[in-house]
C-alpha cells in the first residue's frame, strides 16, 4: 500500500505495516496456504500436494511490486498473484500446480485477507482505546470536583465540573470499543463461496473444507458467501468512522481549551512538539490537529462504503473495488487519531487556576440563571427576573461583579432584606458549590464506565 507523505503524518507506522501491500499479499497466501490444507484434509487432493503448496505461500518469494502493477491490468490482484503462485508450484510439481486455487475465486483471497489485515487493525484499535480510556478516565476522577465553564454555542453558559467534562468525552469511546467487538464477531468471517459463490466445484465436501480453512484462519464460518452481500462487513467500517467522529469531539474541545485566550489545557510541549517556524511561543495543539483531520476525511470513506454496497449480481463491478480502496484510510485514520490523543492526554496540563478566572472574569453572569431560581423562591419568579434581567445588564455596563450587585440592591430594599439570606445568595456564586451537581453526576458515571471498561479489559 502506498502512503503519501501527509498520509504518513496523520497515520501510524503500525497500521500501515497492517495494510502494506506485503501485508495484504501475504493474508492472501495465507488463505491459499489453509485451502489446500484443507481440501487435503478432506481427500480432495494429495497431502504432498498441499504441502508444496504451502510451502511457497510467503510473500518474500514474489515480486509484489509487480503483482500489484499486472493486477492493474487484469483487474484484480488475485488473479497474478494466483498466476505466479501457480507458477512456483509448477517448479516441484507440474501436477500440484493444477490444484493451486482449486475451486476458490480472486474474492474468496482478496476479501478473506483483507478480513485478516481487519483483524491486526481491529487489535490496533482496541489496544489504543485501552490506553485513551484509561488517560480519561484518570483525568475524570482526579477533576471531577474542579470547577470550569460549560460552553453552549460556543460561549460561557453555566459552571460544570472538568471532570464531568472528561465522563463525557471517556463513554462515547468507551461505547465504540464494546461496539467495534460486536461488529467484528460477525463481520470478521471467512470468504470462500467459489466463482458465484456456491462452491460448486468442492460439491458435497464444500462446507467441510470451508469449515477447516475457517478454523485455520481462527475466522467465522459465513453462512453462505457474502461476495455481494456486505451489510456486516459495511457496518463494521461505519463504527470506525463513528470512533473517529467521537475522536474528533474530544480534539475539537481540547484545541478550543488550548487557545492561547482560554489557557485553560495544554497539550505536551518540548523536542520542537508544537512549534512554529516563525512565532517562537506558539504552542500549537498538533495532536487535536491529527485528530480533527482524521475526522474531516473520515464522513466521505464513509460514505464510499455505503454507497459501495449496491453491487451487481454475485460480483461487484466497480463498487466492490472501490470498497477496497477506502476501507484501509477508514483505519489509517482511527489509528492516527488514537495515537495523537493518547499523546496528549499522556502529558495533558490542565490548569485549573486559570479555569476559575475565566469563570471570575464573567463577572459572575454564568451564575444567574440560579439565582433567579433562588430568588423565586424568596420573592416570586417574577420579581426574580426582574431584579436579575437589571442587575446583568448593570454588571455588562459597569464592569462589577453580579453578586456585588445583588447585595447592594438587597441592602438597598428593606422587603428584600426581610426575605433573602444575604449569605445564602452569595454562596449562589461559590463555583465549587455551582459545580457539585455535575461532580454528582461524573462520580456516577465514572463508577459504570469502571465497570465496563474493566469488562472490556477482562481476559478473553
Amino acid at each position: 500500500m502506498s502512503v503519501s507523505i501527509f498520509d504518513q503524518f496523520l497515520t501510524t507506522p503500525d497500521m500501515i505495516a497492517v495494510f502494506d501491500d506485503a501485508a495484504i499479499v501475504q493474508a492472501m497466501l495465507r488463505f491459499e496456504q489453509a485451502l489446500a490444507q484443507a481440501q487435503a484434509a478432506q481427500g480432495m487432493l494429495a497431502p504432498e500436494t498441499a504441502r508444496i503448496i504451502a510451502g511457497v505461500c510467503n510473500a518474500q518469494l514474489y515480486d509484489i511490486e509487480a503483482i500489484v502493477s499486472a493486477g492493474r491490468r487484469a483487474g484484480s490482484l488475485a488473479i497474478p498473484l494466483v498466476r505466479e503462485l501457480t507458477r512456483t508450484v509448477a517448479l516441484y510439481d507440474a501436477e500440484a500446480a493444477t490444484r493451486v486455487h482449486w475451486g476458490s475465486t480472486s474474492q474468496d483471497a482478496i476479501d478473506s485477507a483483507m478480513v485478516l489485515a481487519t483483524r491486526d487493525a481491529l487489535q490496533l484499535l482496541d489496544d489504543g482505546l485501552h490506553e485513551l480510556s484509561g488517560h480519561l478516565l484518570r483525568l475524570a476522577e482526579q477533576h471531577a470536583a474542579t470547577p470550569v465553564l460549560a460552553r453552549t454555542l460556543m460561549q460561557p453558559a453555566q459552571v460544570s465540573s472538568f471532570g464531568f467534562k472528561a465522563a463525557g468525552w471517556l463513554a462515547p469511546l468507551v461505547r465504540a470499543r464494546a461496539r467495534l467487538r460486536e461488529c467484528a464477531a460477525r463481520a470478521l468471517q471467512l470468504q470462500l463461496g467459489g466463482a458465484v459463490g456456491t462452491l460448486a466445484v468442492m460439491g458435497e465436501q464444500g462446507a467441510a473444507v470451508a469449515a477447516l480453512v475457517a478454523a485455520d484462519l481462527g475466522l467465522k464460518v459465513a453462512d453462505a458467501a457474502w461476495h455481494t452481500q456486505r451489510d456486516d462487513w459495511v457496518r463494521l467500517g461505519l463504527e470506525v468512522a463513528v470512533l473517529t467522529g467521537s475522536m474528533g469531539k474530544v480534539a475539537t474541545d481540547l484545541s478550543l481549551m488550548a487557545q492561547g485566550e482560554i489557557a485553560e489545557l495544554a497539550e505536551p510541549s518540548g523536542n520542537g512538539r508544537g512549534g512554529s517556524s516563525a512565532m517562537p511561543h506558539k504552542r500549537n495543539p498538533v495532536s487535536a490537529m491529527i485528530a480533527l483531520a482524521a475526522a474531516t476525511r473520515t464522513p466521505q470513506r464513509a460514505a464510499a462504503l455505503l454507497a459501495s454496497m449496491g453491487q451487481q449480481h454475485e460480483r461487484g463491478l466497480g463498487n466492490w473495488q472501490a470498497e477496497l480502496a477506502e476501507w484501509p484510510g477508514l483505519f489509517l485514520s482511527a489509528h492516527g487519531a488514537l495515537q495523537a490523543l493518547n499523546d496528549a492526554f499522556a502529558g495533558l496540563q490542565v490548569d485549573c487556576a486559570r479555569m476559575l478566572r475565566n469563570i471570575d472574569a464573567l463577572q459572575g453572569l454564568v451564575f444567574a440563571e440560579a439565582a433567579s431560581v433562588w430568588l423565586a423562591a424568596a420573592i416570586g419568579r417574577p420579581a426574580a427576573h426582574s431584579l436579575l434581567e437589571k442587575m446583568s445588564a448593570a454588571a455588562l455596563a459597569d464592569g462589577r461583579h453580579l453578586a456585588q450587585l445583588l447585595a447592594e440592591a438587597v441592602q438597598a430594599d428593606a422587603s428584600l432584606r426581610e426575605r433573602i439570606d444575604p449569605a445564602a445568595l452569595a454562596a449562589l456564586f461559590d463555583p465549587a458549590a455551582a459545580a457539585a451537581p455535575a461532580q454528582r453526576l461524573a462520580q456516577q458515571q465514572l463508577r459504570r464506565l469502571r465497570l465496563e471498561i474493566a469488562a472490556l479489559d477482562a481476559p478473553g
